[in-house]
């Protein structure tokens, strides 16, 4: 059964995102990023690229053809099927169509109302599902 841990209160969702995706890529985990829209992606491409100086994270566009080959994939998608089963990180107000396929699921919640109303919804429908998410307040880091 897939983990789905929720993480809310994140002050700055691309920013977090770039953190978990750091921390995933160290323990080995191929990783799918599902973004609100093109533009959330490609802000999230963008930060990746200037992360961190010392860590390389490589990623690609799911649109990409070197898309299979990269750990790390973004899409604005939810149809598009993913090359990557391990870790889905979904940054979308939406819930995943495919998230029964990923080992683990990490939703990042703002404290923007409207995102934070999306997330409980997404939380009570993992719950009707038979599955217990975790929750996890986020450091304001």
């Amino acid at each position: 059964m897939t983990r789905v841990d929720f993480h809310s209160q994140v002050s700055d969702k691309i920013h977090y995102a770039c953190r978990l995706i750091r921390k995933a890529r160290a323990a080995n985990c191929q990783i799918l990023v599902l973004s609100q829209d093109l533009a959330q992606a490609q802000s999230l491409d963008q930060a990746l690229w200037s992360f961190s100086a010392s860590d390389f994270l490589p990623h690609t566009l799911i649109e990409d053809p070197l898309a299979t080959q990269s750990p790390i994939v973004i899409s604005a998608d939810q149809d598009a099927p993913s090359p990557h089963h391990d870790l889905l990180v979904n940054l979308s107000q939406s819930l995943p169509l495919q998230f029964q396929s990923f080992q683990r699921v990490i939703e990042i919640v703002s404290s923007e109302e409207q995102d934070a109303n999306a997330g409980r919804q997404r939380f009570r429908l993992y719950q009707q599902q038979d599955i217990k998410p975790t929750h996890t307040v986020a450091n304001a880091s």
